[in-house]
C-alpha cells in the first residue's frame, strides 16, 4: 500500500504543476486541501485521473482532491516528502484560501473548520445517544434504571451538554489563537452559574441580582438575599446592572448558551483578536500574565454583553425560521425545509441545527430529524443515479462509496465529489429531500434524540414504518429525477475514452514475462511505433547512438520495458537510461529538444540505481504541454548496445505500453 500512496502523492504534485506551484498543503479528514498559486498550470484531466482520488472540487480558493478517510493522511505525507513542503503547513493553507474568497465564502470556509475536527465527537455522542434511547424506548423504558443504562447514557450527551467548550477550542486552532484560552470562552457560556440556555424559554422572566423588586416579587425580606441563585431557583433569569440605566450594561442577562453555535465561534474570533494585539504590545517580561488575562476579561465582557445576545438573536431567528417552515401545514414545509437543509450543508451552517434538534428533542418530539435523514439519503440516491448512468469507471468508483456512505447519514463526499460539481445530481437531491419532507410531515414523523439519520435512523425513529416510507420516497424522487437530468459532459467523457485506454494500455504480468521471456523489450509507452529511421531528429534516425524504435504517443505514461536496474535519470527528467537482467542497454528519450523544457513537463517515478520490473512506471509526460512548448513527443527507444546483438528488430504499427516492441538477437 506504501507504493500506492507514492504514487498517487507523484501523480497529484505532477498534476497541480509541482512544488514550485503549491502555496500550501493541508487535509482534513478525507480531502487533501492545496492553495494553488497559477490555476493556468493545474491540469485538472490530470487531477482527474489521479490514482486513489475519488474526486476533487475547488471552493474557497482551494484545490479539494478527495482521497477518503485513511488514506488521505498517507497521501498528505508523501506529498509533502516529494514535493519538499512543509508538513504542519495547515494555517498557510488557511490563509493563503482565505485571501482567495469572497467575505461570505471566508466565513463559512472558517466555520466548517471549526466544527470538521469535532465531529467525530458529535457523531460519538449522536451514536451512543441513539443506541441507548432507541434500545431504552423499544423496551418501552424498562433499562431507565438499569446501571449499565444509567452510566452510558451519561456517556452519550456529553459532547452536547459541553459543546461550547469543544468550539471554543476548535474556533481557537482555527482563528489563530491559544486553543485553552478558547476553551475558557466556551466554558464561560456554559457555566453552571448562569441559566442553562434550556430553562430560558420556561422562565417567568427576569430580575436584576441584588434589586429591591426582585426581593419583593420573590417574597424576600431584603434586597441583599436576591442572589442570582435565589432568583434561578424561583425560574427567573437573573440579570445584572453594570452600570444602571445605561443600553446594554443596565441589564446584562446571566443566561448561559447550551446549544448555541455562533456566539461562541464569534467571541473566540474576538477573543484571537485581541490576545495576537496584546501579544504585540505587551513587553515580554509581562506578557505570561497580562495577556491572557485581559483577554479573557475583554472578551467575556463582550460576549455576555455583546455578542451572546445579539448573535443568540440572529441564530434563533434562522432557527425560528425553519419552526416556522416546519409548522406550515399540508406537508408544505416539511418540503421547504427538506428543499433548503442541502443548500445549508454546503454553506456550512448546518450544524446550528443542533440546536433547534435539542429543543425538539427536549419536548419530546423532533420532527427535524426524519427531514434531514430523508435530505441525506437523497444526496445517496443521486450518487447512486450517477454511477448507473456515468461512463466513467473513475466517477462509478467515487459514486458508489460515496452514495452508500450517504445512506449511513455521511455526505460530505457525495456532495462535494459527485453531486454539486455535476449540479444536476444535486437538483435531483434537493427534489428528493423535499418529497421525504412534505411526505415526513403528513405522517407526523419525529424521532426521540438527534445526531443519527439515514439508515442508523432507525434507531431513533417513532414509527419505523413511516420512516421506511419516507426515506423510500426520498430515495425513489432523487434517483429518478437525477437520471432523467444527468448526462456525462464532454470533459467526462474525455475522461472515460482516456480511462478505457489507460485500461488497455498496460499489458497483463503474463504478457510482460511472455515478452521477457522471448529476448523482446516492451513497449514502454502507448502509441504508433516506426522504425528509428522516422525519428524526427537526424541524431537518432542515423542510428549512430543504436537501433530500437521510435513511438509516437498518445499517453504521457513510460514504464519499464523489462526486469532490471536504472543506469541513469537526466536531471531534466526527459530521458532515462536502464540495463536489463538480461545486460540489455536502454535508453528511452521522450521528445526531441526537451531538454531545453528545463524538465517541467515530466515526473519521474524512479532515481538512478532503482532496480525495477517490467511494466513499472519510470516517468510521466505532459504531451500537451511538450507540444505547446514547440517539442515533438516522439519518443525513442534505443538500444545503446546494438552491436552486442545479432539483430535489433522493432514492431511497427499501433502498440500498447507493455507489448513486444523491439525484438534482440
Amino acid at each position: 500500500m506504501a507504493a500506492e500512496h507514492e504514487q498517487a502523492a507523484r501523480e497529484i504534485l505532477a498534476a497541480v504543476g509541482g512544488a514550485e506551484n503549491v502555496v500550501s498543503a493541508a487535509h482534513c479528514a478525507t480531502r487533501l486541501r492545496l492553495v494553488i498559486a497559477d490555476d493556468s498550470k493545474v491540469n485538472m484531466d490530470a487531477v482527474e485521473d489521479a490514482s486513489l482520488a475519488k474526486g476533487n472540487f475547488q471552493a474557497a480558493g482551494q484545490l479539494q482532491v478527495i482521497y477518503g478517510t485513511g488514506t488521505v493522511n498517507k497521501v498528505f505525507d508523501e506529498f509533502c516528502k516529494q514535493g519538499n513542503i512543509t508538513v504542519g503547513s495547515t494555517d498557510d493553507a488557511k490563509a493563503a484560501a482565505a485571501a482567495k474568497g469572497n467575505p461570505i465564502q471566508r466565513a463559512t470556509k472558517a466555520l466548517g473548520d471549526v466544527f470538521v475536527p469535532i465531529i467525530p465527537a458529535i457523531v460519538a455522542s449522536g451514536l451512543m445517544m441513539g443506541l441507548t434511547e432507541g434500545i431504552n424506548n423499544a423496551m418501552g423504558g424498562a433499562l431507565d434504571l438499569n446501571p449499565w443504562y444509567v452510566l452510558i447514557h451519561t456517556f452519550s450527551n456529553a459532547s452536547f451538554v459541553f459543546l461550547q467548550i469543544l468550539i471554543g477550542f476548535s474556533a481557537a486552532r482555527v482563528f489563530g489563537g491559544n486553543e485553552f484560552l478558547g476553551g475558557v470562552i466556551g466554558m464561560i457560556m456554559n457555566h453552571t452559574g448562569l441559566m442553562n440556555a434550556w430553562s430560558i424559554p420556561g422562565s417567568l422572566g427576569s430580575l436584576i441580582v441584588g434589586s429591591e423588586t426582585a426581593a419583593q416579587t420573590l417574597g424576600l425580606s431584603s434586597a441583599a438575599e436576591a442572589t442570582a441563585s435565589a432568583i434561578m431557583s424561583a425560574n427567573y433569569l437573573p440579570q445584572v446592572a453594570l452600570i444602571p440605566g445605561l443600553p446594554l450594561l443596565g441589564a446584562v442577562p446571566l443566561q448561559g448558551y447550551q446549544g448555541h453555535v455562533i456566539p461562541v465561534v464569534v467571541a473566540v474570533w474576538l477573543m484571537c483578536q485581541i490576545e495576537k494585539w496584546l501579544h504585540a504590545h505587551v513587553p515580554d517580561m509581562l506578557d505570561l500574565f497580562v495577556t491572557p488575562l485581559c483577554t479573557v476579561l475583554a472578551t467575556g465582557l463582550a460576549t455576555m454583553v455583546v455578542i451572546g445576545p445579539i448573535f443568540s438573536w440572529v441564530e434563533e431567528g434562522v432557527m425560528a425560521f425553519f419552526s416556522f417552515l416546519l409548522g406550515i401545514p399540508f406537508g408544505l414545509g416539511g418540503a421547504l425545509a427538506g428543499a433548503i437543509y442541502p443548500l445549508t450543508v454546503v454553506l456550512g451552517v448546518h450544524h446550528m441545527f443542533n440546536a433547534l434538534e435539542a429543543g425538539l428533542v427536549a419536548k419530546g418530539a423532533d420532527n427535524f430529524n426524519p427531514i434531514i435523514s430523508a435530505a441525506n439519503v437523497a444526496q445517496g440516491a443521486a450518487c447512486l443515479a450517477v454511477f448507473v448512468k456515468t461512463a466513467s469507471a473513475k466517477k462509478k468508483g467515487l459514486a458508489l462509496p460515496s452514495g452508500i456512505s450517504s445512506l449511513l447519514g455521511i455526505t460530505e463526499p457525495a456532495i462535494y465529489g459527485v453531486n454539486l460539481p455535476a449540479v444536476k445530481p444535486f437538483i435531483g437531491a434537493i427534489c428528493g429531500a423535499a418529497a421525504g419532507g412534505l411526505i415526513s410531515a403528513w405522517l407526523g414523523l419525529y424521532s426521540i434524540a438527534y445526531g443519527i439519520t439515514g439508515i442508523f435512523g432507525y434507531l431513533i425513529t417513532s414509527d419505523p414504518v413511516k420512516y421506511t416510507i419516507v426515506i423510500a420516497a426520498a430515495f425513489a424522487v432523487s434517483f429518478a429525477v437525477t437520471f432523467v437530468l444527468y448526462a456525462d459532459d464532454e470533459k467526462t467523457k474525455a475522461a472515460a475514452a482516456r480511462e478505457a485506454e489507460k485500461a488497455a494500455a498496460p499489458a497483463t504480468p503474463a504478457q510482460i514475462d511472455a515478452v521477457s521471456a522471448a529476448g523482446t523489450l516492451a513497449s514502454p509507452m502507448t502509441g504508433e511505433a516506426k522504425a528509428m529511421a522516422d525519428a524526427p531528429d537526424a541524431v537518432f534516425a542515423s542510428g549512430a547512438m543504436g537501433n530500437g524504435a521510435v513511438i509516437f504517443p498518445t499517453d504521457g505514461a513510460c514504464y519499464s520495458p523489462v526486469d532490471g536496474t536504472v543506469t541513469m535519470i537526466f536531471d531534466t527528467k526527459h530521458a532515462v537510461g536502464l540495463v536489463s537482467n538480461d545486460g540489455v542497454e536502454i535508453l528511452i528519450h521522450i521528445g526531441v529538444d526537451t531538454v531545453e523544457l528545463g524538465g517541467a513537463p515530466f515526473t519521474a517515478h524512479v532515481a538512478g540505481g532503482d532496480t525495477v520490473k517490467a511494466g513499472q512506471l519510470l516517468i510521466e509526460a505532459d504531451l500537451d504541454a511538450i507540444t505547446e512548448a514547440g517539442k515533438p513527443t516522439a519518443t525513442m527507444v534505443i538500444v545503446t548496445n546494438t552491436d552486442d546483438y545479432a539483430s535489433v528488430e522493432p514492431t511497427i504499427g499501433a502498440v500498447k505500453a507493455g507489448e513486444a516492441l523491439v525484438a534482440v538477437k
